[in-house]
């Protein structure tokens, strides 16, 4: 493997989940020019909650559920901003004078792996977390093959 193959799987192990053998998907991935460089905002984790779990955290302060939409089509998830009406300055907790917490569109996209199934979306205290779990077919798991 020379540096600039490690730095292709550098670049791309931020934006896929659960992928065991990454060099297979590398030309799907790259060729399909869906891989695109993404701006940092919003910040996000992805973490590994189990032997076959994981959880991506993405943070939304200011945002509610009704602003934000989490897409999952063709191996491809998808967290964006619904459209923001801008022009409303008013709301029950009354007019804002100055608006400092920024509620600017975005979209972020993670590869996932085809046996990987995504189970759900959750926004709490500003933090959305969507959980994510490997689901191995019984014909990739490991077996003991008996010696007549």
């Amino acid at each position: 493997m020379t540096s600039k193959d490690l730095s292709i799987f550098n670049s791309l192990r931020p934006f896929s989940i659960g992928f065991d053998d990454m060099f297979d998907q590398f030309e799907n991935m790259l060729g399909n020019g869906g891989l695109s460089m993404q701006s940092n905002y919003p910040p996000y984790n992805i973490r590994r909650t189990g032997q076959d779990k994981y959880s991506i955290e993405v943070a939304l302060a200011g945002f509610s559920k009704n602003d934000v939409e989490v897409e999952f089509e063709d191996n491809l998830l998808t967290v964006r901003t619904k459209q923001v009406d801008k022009s409303e300055n008013k709301n029950d907790d009354g007019e804002i004078i100055h608006k400092g917490i920024s509620q600017r569109h975005f979209a972020r996209s993670f590869t996932i792996a085809d046996d990987v199934k995504v189970n759900g979306a959750q926004l709490k205290d500003g933090l959305l977390t969507i959980a994510c779990e490997r689901i191995i077919p019984e014909h990739k798991k490991r077996k003991l093959i008996e010696i007549k």
